[in-house]
């Protein structure tokens, strides 16, 4: 109820006064209740018709109904169901009032048809109640049925997604609507691909309930490729089920296989025609075999296994030869089918030794015109004049080198120098031209017409086949080709060709930028990325390109040049820093420390490393190109309209943003970014060491550190304190000319002044910076050596110190326990003496009282005895035996 309320609500605000209705407002309500309340079947007839005409024509009427209409219709669906023309004319005005008007300019107008959905979706049980209506007889009650139910999905699909979900049945009711007839069948198709959209659970449901085999009969039915949009529609359906679902991709491979799937590649009679509605439904399919390359989702543990297992079966049932025939051989499909045939191609291929060697081995072309498939997809390479057909077929060959030494290996081996009338002859005049001669053919190509397109495509290729290969590496590297200048046995090695291609590039790229033409901004990038390729982790390469001093020097302007884009700046840098970490040289002036002086004393250390942070923040590094969105699935609802399918290079160079071409977002794929980013970091940390260290590492001990003849360890410990002082001294007095100069720099470059003018006025300045700050880091190494020995001196005199302490302190523990042994006995013996003493005197007492008892006189007996000094020490033992 608080809903409704807030919908008269804003009926009222729409209308007029909130507390006044309109004339608009009076009307549905006076024709509701003659539906709801009247007692003639004619007169609530006639009301209900009224009220769907001025249902599908005012908003406002839209809106009025929307607040007070849906209980009285939904009441006649519920409570009439024997009186067909009442439950027509009902679903009838509902479809009119979920039906969006055209709307007015207003942008924060309220949408009547929106609140409308809203309203009539949020009681579960009116979804029950209409799902109810489809098992009715009359077509015209399934058909308005199934409308409503596709607007209710369309603007609140959550809700009845989960109202479906707890209606017994609900699912099954509407696949049964599959076999109905035609247009009640294509309006069930259509909720289907809305309805299986994001719901897992009921795409699991739908798929138990047969919708493989009824989508596979009614794309044959409606003739497959060549049908029309009915086509498209299952076509989408059954991307919806397969897409991230490994259990559903399996179910339909192990039921009733991709057979009915591929045979819609099959062209028959049309292979010359492409309407626009068959090369959607191409498209589509070319679509449903890339869901099947990748697999499931990445959460799914079965993803990858499932995902062999399709491009197993697929090679297993002749998809590469349709798709070959799609994306090389026939020249009359569209541009758009072409490229998604070739992208299939890659994909298949990709990790699949079957597949692989199972493309090395195909042969293309009729009679005594054939060729290898893969010398094929390089002519497209070659001379494609759509950008986006170049991209998909050079996608086939990084998938086909990927971790395939044996291919690169097989590609390389035909790499063989011709003669130069035969590597500069037209591609197409022989058709038996090996894969070599046309890849050398494309990179010389520019010495002849200046066509660096030609030479930037050949030389991507090319990349690929030396990735992580050092056999090709060092075997391309033995290629020498004779020089166009006619020169009788004057050759150039291939990788210094290259360079000049690179140079002649940036030349190009300058004339261009005069005319505000974007040009082949992407040129430069490509042929750097074959270099960078080329010298990774092999150091002939690196000696082969350093062979020529001019190429140091112009990469160390490359780096620097403000007209180049940041990833030809960034790949550049990236390039001199291979000339350090894989140079093995010892050839003074072509070694690793060579290297690092000329990045510091032309370019600077802090601007170097610069370039790499410029670069990885560019959108081609970046970590937004990773989760860019993917293209859109081609469907009704999406846009059914040629834009969709048509080449995209207007669209690269309309949607160029930023510096680098967009292109090079395809061809600088998360592979190659990656193995950048791990080659910056690898870069800076051996630069910072050879830049830091010595070039040789001879140790010279000062003599102020030699412990003196007779020198005590105290007197020698303060001289070298003192001799750290002086060190430490000295390195702040560096430290202070180095700020100093440091100031000057910053106020004779300027802050507005360009940096090749600021390079150009503190030559000077910068060898004499670079010079202070490695003696200061000399110095700094000295005094940590120096500060090492002190801290060893201190901590053996510690120790020595520690001892000594120790062995005092134990003297004195055993003097002052001697102290207290003799104490102890000196105690004892007096106590023994007391005791002799005392015990006498009580032995004399006890005889005297005993000669008394006996009429002794003892004084008498006692005479004489007190002069004796002592008595003997058996005295008292006779004295005993006398008492006796």
């Amino acid at each position: 109820m608080d809903l409704v309320s807030g919908y008269k609500g804003m009926v009222g605000l729409v209308f007029g006064n909130e507390n006044s209705s309109s004339n608009e407002d009076s009307y549905v309500q006076r024709l509701l209740d003659r539906i709801s309340t009247g007692s003639l079947a004619e007169d609530r007839r006639s009301a209900l018709i009224e009220l769907q005409s001025v249902v599908v024509e005012s908003r406002a009427a839209q809106l009025a109904f929307g607040a007070m209409g849906f209980p009285v219709l939904m009441g006649v669906l519920k409570d009439e169901r024997d009186d067909v023309e009442m439950i027509r004319g009902a679903l009838e005005t509902i479809v009119g009032a979920l039906t969006p008007l055209e709307q007015s300019k207003g942008k924060n107008e309220v949408q009547p048809a929106l609140m409308n959905t809203d309203m009539l979706s949020h009681e579960a049980e009116n979804i029950s109640l209409l799902l109810s209506l489809l098992s009715e007889e009359d077509f015209y009650i399934r058909y308005y049925t199934l409308q409503i139910l596709t607007a209710l999905l369309m603007n609140s699909p959550n809700r009845l997604q989960e109202a479906i979900l707890t209606i017994p049945r609900g699912i099954t009711r509407l696949m049964d609507m599959l076999m109905d007839r035609e247009v009640i069948r294509n309006e069930a198709l259509l909720l289907l691909t809305y309805l299986t959209r994001e719901a897992e659970e009921i795409q699991k449901i739908v798929v138990f309930e047969g919708a493989f085999e009824k989508i596979f009969s009614i794309i044959k039915e409606e003739g497959g490729s060549e049908g029309g949009v009915v086509v498209q529609d299952c076509l989408e359906l059954l991307n919806n089920l397969l897409r991230n679902n490994t259990s559903n991709q399996i179910l339909l491979r192990e039921t009733m296989g991709f057979d009915g799937l591929i045979s819609m590649l099959r062209l028959r009679g049309g292979a010359y025609s492409f309407t626009q509605q068959k090369t959607i439904n191409l498209l589509s399919v070319l679509g449903t075999i890339n869901l099947l390359l990748v697999g499931g989702s990445e959460a799914d543990a079965g993803k990858d296994a499932n995902k062999l297992t399709n491009k197993t079966v697929l090679v297993q049932k002749k998809v590469l030869d349709y798709l070959l025939l799609l994306g090389v051989e026939n020249q009359w499909a569209p541009v758009a089918v072409r490229c998604a045939a070739l992208r299939c191609i890659g994909d298949l291929i990709a990790g699949h030794r079957g597949n692989l060697d199972a493309l090395a081995s195909k042969v293309l072309g009729e009679n005594h015109q054939v060729e290898p498939a893969l010398n094929s997809i390089l002519r497209i390479i070659l001379r494609a004049s759509s950008m986006q057909e170049f991209i998909a077929a050079d996608h086939i060959f990084e998938r086909f080198c990927e971790g395939n030494c044996d291919g690169q290996s097989m590609l390389a081996s035909t790499l063989i120098p011709q003669p130069y009338s035969m590597t500069h002859a037209s591609i197409d005049e022989d058709v038996n031209m090996s894969f070599g001669s046309m890849v050398l053919h494309g990179l010389t190509s520019s010495e002849t017409d200046g066509d660096l397109d030609t030479c930037c495509r050949a030389a991507s290729v090319l990349s690929y086949v030396l990735k992580d290969n050092m056999q090709c590496k060092e075997r391309v590297l033995r290629i020498e080709l004779e020089s166009s200048s006619g020169a009788l046995g004057h050759s150039e090695p291939l990788m210094h060709l290259m360079v000049k291609y690179l140079a002649l590039a940036s030349g190009t790229k300058h004339k261009e930028s005069k005319s505000n033409t974007s040009g082949n901004s992407y040129i430069q990038p490509i042929i750097l990325k074959l270099l960078v390729t080329w010298l990774s982790d092999c150091p002939p390469a690196v000696n082969y390109f350093l062979d020529l001093r001019p190429h140091l020097s112009y990469l160390l302007e490359l780096v620097s040049d403000q007209s180049a884009t940041v990833s030809t700046r960034g790949l550049a840098a990236i390039l001199l820093g291979e000339c350090v970490i894989y140079n093995k040289s010892s050839e003074s002036g072509k070694d690793s420390y060579a290297v690092v002086d000329a990045i510091s004393q032309k370019v600077g250390l802090t601007s170097y490393f610069l370039k790499f942070d410029e670069m990885k923040k560019s959108f081609l590094f970046s970590a937004e190109k990773s989760t860019a969105p993917s293209h859109k699935p081609l469907s009704r609802s999406a846009a059914a309209s040629m834009a969709e399918i048509e080449d995209v290079d207007e669209q690269l160079s309309s949607d160029q943003k930023g510096e680098d071409h967009p292109i090079l977002s395809s061809m600088f794929d998360s592979g190659f970014v990656n193995f950048v980013k791990r080659l910056e970091s690898e870069i800076r940390e051996n630069i910072v060491n050879i830049y830091s260290l010595p070039k040789t590492e001879v140790a010279v001990v000062p003599a102020e550190m030699e412990q003196k003849t007779g020198e005590s360890d105290k007197e020698y410990i303060r001289r070298l304190k003192s001799f750290v002082e002086k060190q430490c001294s000295e390195i702040q007095d560096l430290l202070g000319r180095n700020a100093t100069l440091a100031e000057d720099l910053v106020k004779i470059g300027g802050g507005e002044s360009s940096y090749s003018d600021q390079r150009a006025t503190t030559g000077s300045e910068r060898v004499q910076t670079e010079t202070l700050r490695r003696d200061l880091k000399e110095a700094h190494q000295r005094i940590e050596m120096l500060k090492n020995e002190n801290m060893k001196l201190e901590s053996e005199a510690s120790m020595y110190q520690n001892l000594a302490g120790k062995v005092e302190s134990d003297l004195k523990s055993l003097s002052d326990a001697y102290n207290s042994l003799e104490q102890a006995n000196f105690q004892l013996e007096k106590e023994v003496k007391a005791l002799r003493t005392s015990g006498e005197q009580s032995k004399v007492e006890k005889l005297s009282s005993r000669l008394m008892e006996l009429g002794e006189d003892v004084d008498t007996l006692l005479e004489g005895i007190g002069d004796d000094v002592g008595l003997p020490e058996g005295g008292e033992d006779d004295d005993e035996e006398d008492a006796d």
